[in-house]
């Protein structure tokens, strides 16, 4: 049988989502966990890996097991043997077709910026910071021109593996909270840093180092080398992941304003 599993993490002392050799893995830490009790073997596959010090409010999962357990199992026994900063938000039983990954049809991330002279102490896992004033009118401009389809390779890693570079972004909008400014982005998927480049960049325009439609000049030269550097991990939040309402999948959890946009 296939089984769904919502699923939230702090980052910060993860390597990120995927298993590597002597390093601390979200996938590894839950591939444990969930093996122990379902009493077998089990294999995760995510919707959308994250990078080291991301976080995710709402990352979805799957596995697939020969063992029938009730949902609460799958999620107050598996997160009895997890860690603190990962934890299980609910357990569906699913069709064997569904995929976390392929069956998404967008995933959301936020990226929380504090713009402050002074840098954050107790948060500073979980914003960005820069220490100077931005012209939010300017940046909003800007994401205006990466709304749509395009071929992304301006803002995509070097080490990224997706053979496709083109991505199509729904939505690209800058909420104020005070202090804090919250970049919204909505794609079908994403290349490897493309959110933290996307923020880096927009940041420049935001300083003034650039105008807004330089954001569109960039995106047509195709070449990483144009784009600003990548911005830090730690305001970075895998949000929301969508899917055809036919799987039927429970909402996330209500949370703090904070983590809404």
């Amino acid at each position: 049988m296939r089984i769904a599993l919502g699923i939230e993490y702090d980052g910060q002392d993860f390597c990120g989502w995927q298993k590597q050799p002597r390093l601390r893995s979200v996938q590894e830490t839950l591939d444990q966990a969930i093996s122990a009790i379902a009493g077998e073997e089990v294999n995760t596959v995510c919707a959308g890996r994250t990078d080291a010090a991301v976080h995710a409010l709402s990352q979805v999962i799957h596995f697939d097991t020969h063992a029938d357990r009730p949902d609460q199992a799958w999620v107050r026994g598996v997160n009895s043997l997890l860690p603190g900063d990962v934890g299980v938000l609910w357990a569906k039983r699913v069709d064997e077709h569904f995929h976390a990954r392929f069956a998404a049809l967008s995933r959301t991330y936020h990226y929380w910026l504090y713009q402050h002279p002074i840098r954050p102490a107790l948060t500073r896992h979980y914003v960005g910071w820069i220490h100077t004033p931005l012209d939010v009118d300017k940046m909003r401009e800007a994401m205006e021109y990466l709304i749509g389809e395009h071929d992304f390779s301006a803002f995509r890693s070097s080490e990224c593996q997706a053979k496709n570079p083109i991505r199509t972004l729904y939505e690209a909008r800058i909420n104020v909270q005070g202090e804090l400014i919250q970049f919204v982005f909505r794609a079908n998927a994403f290349l490897h840093h493309m959110v933290r480049n996307l923020v880096g960049s927009v940041v420049d325009v935001g300083q003034g180092r650039h105008e807004s439609q330089w954001i569109k000049s960039v995106l047509e030269q195709k070449n990483r080398s144009f784009a600003a550097p990548t911005f830090a991990p730690q305001g970075l939040y895998l949000s929301k992941i969508e899917y055809d309402a036919k799987w039927q999948l429970p909402d996330p959890p209500t949370r703090p304003q904070f983590f809404q946009g």
